[in-house]
């Protein structure tokens, strides 16, 4: 049976979180204009540098919970290499939409919004009042993606559910 579109590009952003080394959660981003990608992003340190399943978590030596000091981590979020590919390859996102795996904290919220997304479709939630707020005042277009119940199988056959992990 043929996808919908949501399904596609909700398939691609957990595709890409699986690029991810993150050792606390792993999130996937695509963002698409016109039923075209144009850019992928997942979590993850900056280009050349050890990841943190090799050097550590820092977020967890330090005990630091999930949604609070995002600037404490090796890692940019899938947003932003998302964003930055776009930039990178000199190709605006004004007016696309994005689909992550993970509902935007709040400094991919601010990013999104100057950036000119139109929505943003998640699939799990995440803990950052401010940014649900901001998004909110910004009329930003938010949407939940109620995750199907073959979608596992599709992506991940018979496994666990990896990529829906827990924290940071």
């Amino acid at each position: 049976m043929r996808p919908s579109w949501d399904e596609y590009f909700m398939r691609m952003a957990f595709m890409a979180a699986s690029r991810s080394t993150c050792t606390r959660r792993k999130v996937g981003a695509v963002i698409v204009k016109d039923s075209r990608i144009i850019s992928t992003g997942y979590n993850g340190p900056p280009t050349g540098l050890l990841h943190c399943d090799v050097t550590g978590c820092i977020r967890e030596t330090l005990n630091i919970p999930s949604g609070e000091r995002h600037e404490l981590c090796r890692g940019l979020h899938a947003e932003q290499n998302a964003i930055i590919q776009a930039a990178s390859n000199g190709t605006s996102i004004k007016g696309a939409k994005i689909y992550v795996t993970t509902h935007p904290c709040v400094v991919c919220a601010k990013m999104l919004i100057n950036a000119g997304i139109e929505e943003i479709i998640y699939a799990d939630g995440y803990p950052d009042e401010l940014a649900e707020l901001m998004l909110i005042e910004s009329n930003m277009k938010t949407r939940k993606y109620d995750i199907p119940e073959n979608f596992k199988k599709i992506l991940f056959g018979e496994e666990e559910y990896l990529l829906k992990n827990g924290e940071d």
